[in-house]
């Protein structure tokens, strides 16, 4: 599932997103020419902490997330070519809520984006 909203404060976009457990969301994006694919999905939900993996730009990275808390949230730098060195844009991916009836995550992926450069496509599942 997912919506989208777009606000005016410092975030271009928030983006409603509920996953099951290994299910995968993927996501272009896209500035210049160049296309990098964005993909993340949970595996366990333990001890009020989800263990999340992602991969952007060849770097991949798993991380533990917990509600009500400074793990709430990570940021992932979108572009790291000297460009807006001081204000990249960035994806801030935000852990809501846990539906343990529907074994559902629910998470915010906000975009900030000031410069207007980051276009993104959001990718359906292969089934």
């Amino acid at each position: 599932m997912l919506s989208s909203v777009t606000f005016a404060n410092d975030f271009r976009e928030l983006f409603k997103i509920s996953l099951k457990k290994d299910e995968q969301k993927k996501i272009l994006v896209k500035y210049d020419n160049k296309e990098k694919l964005f993909e993340f999905r949970w595996t366990l939900y333990v001890n009020d902490g989800l263990v999340t993996l992602y991969k952007y730009d060849d770097f991949v990275a798993q991380n533990v997330m917990y509600l009500n808390h400074k793990n709430q949230s990570l940021r992932i730098k979108l572009r790291d070519d000297g460009k807006n060195y001081y204000n990249p844009p960035y994806f801030l991916l935000k852990f809501k809520d846990f539906d343990t009836k529907k074994q559902e995550a629910k998470f915010e992926l906000y975009l900030y984006d000031t410069a207007m450069q980051i276009e993104l496509k959001f990718l359906k599942n292969k089934n």
